[in-house]
Formats: C-alpha cells, structure tokens, sequence
C-alpha cells in the first residue's frame, strides 16, 4: 500500500461506558463462543463491582488525543481517531467518519502488545469487515508492526513499576519480586504464535532496564471450556507458588494491557489480591501505561516511520 498518511486509527476492544450497557456488550463478546455456563453472568457482576462500566475506551481516547497533540506539536500532524471492535465508537463507525473527513489511508495502531489470533489478526478482519460495509469509499487501513519491544513501550512500562515500587517500605522493595501478566490464551492459538515469546521479551527488556531480576511471567482472565488447555501458570497458582517460594511482595505487572479495564481492576485488583492476602503475601499493581508520555512518544514514533515509509 503506498500513497500519503491522511490519520491515525486507533484500534481496541471496547467496553461498557455505563452499567445498562454491560450486558449488551457481553452478549456481543461473548456470541458463538465456547463460554462456559454462567461465564457471562458473572463477568458482568465483575464489571458492577468496579464501577459498573470500564474506563477503557475513556483511556483510549486520552491516548488518542494526547497523541494528536504531539502529532500537532512535532509533526506530521494528522487527525487521530477510535475505533473499537465490540462496542461504540465501532471500527465502522469510525472509518465513516474518517471518510466523510476525506481520509484515503490511514495507518491502523492496534492497541494490543503481543501478537496472537486473538490480539491481532481478529483486529485486523474486523477493520476489513468494516471497510467492506463502507463499500468503494472506505479508507484504506495499513497496520503499525508489533512493538511489544520498542524502547518507548520498555520505557513507559518501567515507569509505571518504578511508581509502584516506591511504595514499597525501602527495606522490603529490593526483595519484591516482579511478576509480568498478560491474557491467557489457548495453547493451540498461542503455539500457532509468536505470543509467549513475545511477552517474554518485554518482561526480560523492562526487568532488564529497571535493573532487577528477571521475575516471572503469569497468566490471567481465562474464559474458554474447562477441558481445553490455556496457557499457564494463572495468576492465582503464580502467586501461590511464590508464597511458597518465601516471597514477601509481589509487584504484578500487566504488561499485556495498554490500559485500566476490568481484566486489570477486577481479575488482578480484586481476584489476585485476594488470593495475595490470603497467602501472605504483599501485593502491589503497577499501573497499565494508560497515556503515560512516553507510551504517547512510541505512538508518535510508529505513526513518524509509517509517514516515512
């Protein structure tokens, strides 16, 4: 695809913004998947219990327009819009909008660091399908390549441990143990994937930059059948495991999220927690990068190389 950038796209899951759309949604997520019975039910009491609704689209668009500012700023500066596969502002409503503005081609950023099925490739046909509804007129959509190792990502996810980390009384912080979480997925679909390796990698760069050991990879917010295998170890078993191990506070990290939604305010804030104190053990949530800056400068600089290319 070649031709001139005329925006950006911003492409995420969604969320219920207000409590008489939980249910809706779910049923959206959740048609003609292998859910067990009562799945639905109960994730919708997970999202009453924070709130009854999910910051994550007000957080993406925080992100959008903070990226547009300092596209604005540094250039090249270009309209940055929202697009969400599951709930308003939808993928189709999004490249309509950006169509009537004149945009012929955009560069889709998929707010997902590692890539699987799951994270990306259903983005991906869920951005042609929309385009497919819009007909002759739609935007052409090129994707930014995978950055779950750029620097600025690395950047903005030490950050957010170091703000944790601070809270920590100095004489137990040296000896927290870091433990990197990010969705579970199906073991078939993540051998099929460069997933586990990629997380893996931004674990070992942020553990790396912060200067501390290694820590541990975990897994969260699994929803398939009970017979199928997931990836593992959960978050529940890891932090048991590290209880037994002697450890005395854990720093969760989810470095699998770009945001605050209800798989990090409810399955690690709540569930893990929980879990955490019933084993002993201190327990301390590192932030998503959320709009941290430098998150905004790796957007910036994905949309400056696509610009260039």
């Amino acid at each position: 695809m070649g031709g001139r950038l005329d925006a950006v796209l911003l492409i995420a899951f969604g969320g219920p913004t207000r409590p008489e759309e939980i249910r809706p949604f779910l049923a959206r997520v959740l048609a003609g998947r292998p859910v067990p019975p009562g799945r639905a039910e109960a994730v919708a009491r997970h999202y009453e219990a924070i709130g009854g609704r999910s910051p994550l689209t007000e957080l993406t668009v925080r992100q959008a327009r903070a990226l547009g500012a300092v596209l604005e700023r540094e250039g090249p500066s270009l309209p940055v819009h929202v697009g969400m596969r599951h709930w308003t502002p939808f993928l189709n409503e999004a490249l309509a909008r950006m169509a009537e503005g004149g945009v012929r081609r955009a560069l889709g950023i998929i707010l997902a660091p590692h890539q699987t099925e799951a994270s990306w490739e259903r983005y991906q046909a869920a951005v042609a399908e929309a385009r497919a509804r819009l007909g002759a007129g739609a935007p052409e959509v090129e994707y930014a390549p995978p950055w779950f190792a750029h620097p600025r990502f690395i950047e903005a996810v030490a950050a957010r441990v170091e703000e944790t980390l601070a809270l920590i009384p100095p004489g137990r912080r040296e000896r927290a143990r870091l433990v990197f979480t990010a969705h579970s997925v199906p073991v078939a679909m993540a051998e099929a994937s460069p997933y586990v390796a990629q997380l893996a990698t931004s674990a070992r760069l942020v553990a790396e930059r912060l200067g501390r050991p290694a820590g541990s990879v975990a897994y969260q917010s699994r929803s398939g059948r009970p017979e199928e295998p997931w990836l593992e170890p959960d978050i529940g078993e890891a932090i048991r495991a590290l209880a037994r191990d002697g450890a005395g506070d854990l720093v969760v990290v989810p470095v699998g999220f770009v945001v605050e939604h209800v798989e990090v305010l409810y399955d690690l804030d709540v569930e893990a927690r929980a879990i955490a104190g019933a084993v002993g053990v201190g327990f301390h949530r590192a932030p998503a990068v959320n709009d941290h800056p430098a998150f905004i400068a790796l957007l910036a600089d994905l949309v400056r190389e696509a610009a260039r290319g």
